[in-house]
């Protein structure tokens, strides 16, 4: 489907100078000189997702039938829709056949909540031979300059779906980007990933859950998920997140080398970053395994860093519990609420993408679209 990427490079953004922006940097410059810190409202937009998460309206909760549906992630198009790219696979093979069936696929609605429809299969299968051939999965979708970038988890191997996971595909996991003029296409597929592991890295043995940001002072920069070959094989270990950086969003990218989402003793602590950046400051949500991070058991976590390497969690660590308020009065208890992503309105969070499975039901898998009000 593709050759050999020759993308334009598109223009970076610069942040307007206002009487507003002047001030507070100002304010930082003169703490920085004196030595005293900041209210945290005077350095930063400061978020506590609980108070500003909504109840979930049925329009919604988008489904696929005949597929296990994983990892939203939507973007506005010139054409004033909105356009859904998800991680779907055959309900019939089961939940873990993600690693192996999967493919991203597109649907549209006329509404940022929905409902949306399916209208097609953004990156199918297109041959073992392909490093990605057999299987995309872990979409992101986002607009730099005129151009749409979908980022994505890749694989090829034996294409046998198993009760766990296939590790021949599990192991094969590499992350790349395609691109394109409209989120209709047609998507332009590179025959080699945009990154690959690197001996004795913290990714080794594979990478995948890809997310981007336009840095404010120029150039891009990703978080994905590594995995080490120290640990055990075939799962390895441990499994981190590691830092990239580059000049253009279809690479290449450097590798930083301190792993970041960490922490001490636990060899898999989070997975599924979704980063952003507003007035000179990153953020990330990610899902916290044990509830490390946000002391709530498995839940939703979110960190802060200023320079998008160092990543510390946030004053406000807690996005969400496995629940989800409904608009109709009723509450689900669940027992996955992951690959968080959000859609922006005004610059500002407004939806909170997840993929969401019912208590004992994994199977039946959906994707969800949070709507929430704005920080305080």
């Amino acid at each position: 489907m593709s050759s050999a990427l020759n993308f334009e490079t598109p223009i970076t953004s610069f942040t307007p100078i206002t009487p507003e922006s002047t001030m507070k940097h100002l304010l930082i410059l003169a703490a920085a000189v004196l030595g005293f810190a900041l209210p945290p409202s005077a350095a930063a937009q400061e978020y506590d997702f609980p108070k500003m998460i909504q109840p979930v309206p049925t329009t919604a909760k988008f489904e696929d039938p005949g597929y296990i549906v994983w990892c939203g992630t939507m973007v506005r198009g010139d054409d004033g829709r909105y356009h859904l790219f998800y991680s779907r696979w055959p309900a019939k093979l089961g939940h873990y056949a993600w690693v192996t069936h999967s493919e991203v696929a597109h649907a549209v609605a006329d509404q940022p909540l929905g409902p949306y429809r399916f209208v097609g299969v953004a990156l199918p299968e297109r041959g073992a031979e392909f490093w990605d051939g057999l299987c995309t999965h872990n979409p992101t979708i986002l607009k730099f300059g005129k151009k749409y970038y979908l980022y994505y988890m890749g694989n090829t191997g034996d294409r046998k779906p198993s009760s766990s996971l296939n590790w021949s595909h599990r192991n094969n996991q590499r992350i790349g980007v395609a691109v394109a003029d409209s989120p209709n296409g047609p998507w332009v597929r590179s025959d080699k990933p945009l990154i690959e592991p690197t001996a004795k890295f913290h990714d080794a043995l594979c990478l995948a859950n890809p997310s981007v940001v336009e840095r404010p002072d120029g150039g891009y920069l990703m978080v994905y998920k590594a995995v080490a070959d120290k640990n055990k094989l075939p799962f390895g270990g441990p499994v981190v997140h590691v830092v990239a950086t580059s000049d253009s969003p279809t690479g290449p990218f450097k590798k930083h080398p301190e792993p970041v989402f960490t922490k001490p003793g636990d060899a898999f602590a989070a997975e599924d970053p979704f980063i952003w950046q507003e007035s000179g400051t990153y953020w990330a949500i990610v899902k916290d395994f044990k509830g490390g991070f946000t002391k709530a058991g498995p839940s939703l976590a979110l960190f802060r860093s200023a320079d998008g390497l160092d990543w510390k969690p946030a004053t406000h660590p807690l996005v969400s519990k496995l629940e989800l308020k409904w608009a109709d009065g009723k509450t689900s208890a669940l027992m996955k609420l992951e690959r968080p992503q959000l859609y922006f309105e005004n610059g500002k969070p407004a939806i909170l993408f997840c993929a969401a499975a019912p208590v004992g039901k994994l199977n039946e898998s959906y994707n969800v679209l949070i709507p929430l009000k704005p920080a305080d």
